[in-house]
């Protein structure tokens, strides 16, 4: 008689456990409060090589597909990039080729892999119209003018349009999960907690454009790709060439 007593909270906490999406054992098909019309439009989990056609490289010599993503395959930026910019801006930036987004929510894996210094970063860009007009967040150890901070590139040396943030993120020596959700005018970026934005903003001179990921000027690994959206465009994006 002893068993059914003690199987029945157990069976509970373990139930739990899988529904829980964010407890590391389960991982929720879509994040939470999906936006009403929003979908799941692209997906990439790097397990082979031939995932990297998917980009387009500033440098395409500074990057190269890994087998030790964090489940399996990913991609890894190993090197400084020779991109040389027109504007003060990131210089190392893998882009989706051919597909635009206007309103989005995007979830990936990322590990810095670089020295620890207070602008030791990654950046995730969106609204890429060309090499000198996009938005990008990046997510570094301190906050100063510029660092760690939703900056714009218009033509123009980057600029932040945020207020510079009382604490950076820790990046360690692991991987980190990223949110970057934009909806509207309203942009937020959240670092492991989901919860909880470590930056988040408003702004509306790019509607629409291009999505990617890299570093200002520093190395690291990117896996586990998803994006929602209530549409995308698979118009050409050659900003950079394939």
């Amino acid at each position: 008689m002893r068993y059914p007593v003690l199987q029945t909270p157990l069976l509970l906490v373990w139930s739990f456990l899988l529904w829980n999406p964010w407890n590391g054992l389960a991982v929720s098909a879509d994040p939470p409060s999906l936006p009403t019309g929003f979908q799941l439009v692209y997906q990439q989990d790097f397990l082979e090589e031939s995932s990297l056609k998917e980009l387009t490289f500033s440098d395409p010599k500074a990057w190269k597909w890994t087998p030790e993503g964090k489940s399996g395959g990913g991609v890894e930026l190993f090197k400084q990039s020779e991109y040389k910019t027109e504007h003060r801006s990131p210089f190392n930036l893998a882009i989706l080729a051919d597909k635009q987004f206007g309103d989005f929510i995007l979830e990936l894996d990322m590990k810095q892999t670089g020295k620890e210094y207070g602008h030791r970063d990654m950046c995730l860009f969106f609204g890429l119209q060309n090499r000198s007009q996009f938005y990008y967040t990046h997510l570094a150890t301190t906050p100063d003018p510029n660092a760690h901070n939703i900056f714009l590139v218009d033509n123009a040396p980057r600029k932040s349009f945020l207020e510079i943030p009382k604490k950076g993120v820790d990046w360690g020596d692991d991987w980190k999960h990223i949110r970057l959700q934009r909806i509207g005018k309203k942009i937020e970026v959240f670092f492991e907690d989901m919860m909880t934005p470590v930056l988040q903003g408003e702004h509306e001179r790019f509607n629409a454009g291009a999505i990617g990921f890299g570093s200002f000027d520093d190395v690291g690994k990117m896996d586990n790709l998803k994006i929602w959206s209530p549409k995308m465009e698979t118009n050409a994006t050659p900003i950079f060439n394939k």
